[in-house]
């Protein structure tokens, strides 16, 4: 166990449920052990600590490499079980180290949109988690997170408050995984967090 991780975590859930009302819903979808892939949409700069402030179990995260490069800030975010990826192209090293990670049984999450949204809608994925996650034998869980672009979008440039919502939705088993082409998968996801994110704003009479 990692105590800095849950010695954050805690401050965070703390920190979240007072300035942003965080609600956090399916966590039963979400196995307690093995090797675990959270796939999720990218609203803002807070979704990492999003997708797993509201679990029992630690995520690990990439993170833009550069943010490494300031000695500080790259002590906190490793302490949040963080490694660097290149983002300006295909980093084969970071695609090794999250399949080296699911293999030991860890989970991590990944945002294959590439980058946060510009406008709070969801966008087409990238292909290439489906790969990782057959090749690690992996359980896949689609998570939306809504609310959060309004709170801390990319165009601000410091959050404001407001409501963030966490959903993690229904669980696809590396047998599922393997049955279905590389297309049917991706969009299978894609389309779990887009019906997720519409039935959450008719739930709660969100804007769209």
């Amino acid at each position: 166990m990692n105590l800095m991780y849950v010695t954050y975590r805690c401050a965070l859930r703390v920190l979240f449920s007072s300035c942003f009302g965080l609600r956090v819903f399916g966590r039963e979808n979400v196995p307690s052990e093995g090797p675990l892939l959270l796939i999720s949409n990218h609203q803002s700069f807070l979704d990492p600590l999003l997708c797993g402030v509201g679990l029992k179990r630690e995520l690990d995260y990439m993170a833009r490499a550069s943010l490494f490069d300031n000695k500080l800030l790259g002590m906190q975010i490793r302490a949040l079980n963080s490694f660097p990826i290149q983002r300006d192209h295909a980093d084969i090293g970071a695609i090794k180290e999250i399949i080296k990670r699911l293999q030991q049984g860890k989970a991590v999450t990944m945002f294959p949109e590439g980058t946060r949204t510009n406008d709070g809608q969801i966008k087409a994925f990238k292909s290439g988690f489906e790969l990782i996650a057959r090749r690690a034998r992996a359980t896949t869980v689609p998570v939306l997170i809504e609310g959060a672009f309004d709170v801390w979008s990319r165009h601000r440039r410091f959050p404001r408050m407001g409501k963030i919502y966490v959903t993690y939705g229904k669980a696809i088993s590396p047998e599922e995984a393997r049955q279905m082409p590389k297309h049917e998968y991706v969009a299978n996801v894609n389309q779990q967090i887009r019906e997720m994110q519409r039935d959450l704003r008719n739930r709660y009479h969100l804007d769209a």
